[in-house]
């Protein structure tokens, strides 16, 4: 069964990050979607550019196109994975090892 992890966290500007830090959380997000892989679980995963750059279409009888994200919020849709699992359970277990103190991961099973 496939499953959406969606994750949310406050985005952050990482142009202060040292290049040293910077590796070390890649790191951390390689080895998790290499474990995924590894697992035969992943289907697809990104990150993705900050909310600024968003684009919200609101379907409504008169379309509307706004910039920016849906919400004012701190926490914003920062990525995802795809992942096709045996069932909820293995779709929890794979969210809570995702390498993101702080952050939210919903899960929802996919409509095929």
């Amino acid at each position: 069964m496939k499953y959406m992890l969606t994750l949310f966290n406050e985005e952050r500007d990482w142009g202060d990050t040292s290049p040293e830090d910077a590796a070390a959380a890649m790191k951390e997000w390689d080895d998790y979607t290499a474990e995924l892989r590894e697992s035969n679980a992943f289907v697809a995963g990104e990150g993705l550019s900050q909310s600024a750059t968003a684009t919200t279409v609101r379907l409504a009888e008169e379309q509307i196109t706004t910039d920016g994200p849906f919400a004012e919020t701190k926490e914003q849709l920062v990525g995802f994975y795809l992942i096709d699992v045996g069932d909820l359970d293995a779709a929890l277990d794979w969210a809570r090892r995702i390498p993101m103190p702080g952050g939210a991961v919903e899960v929802r099973a996919v409509i095929d």
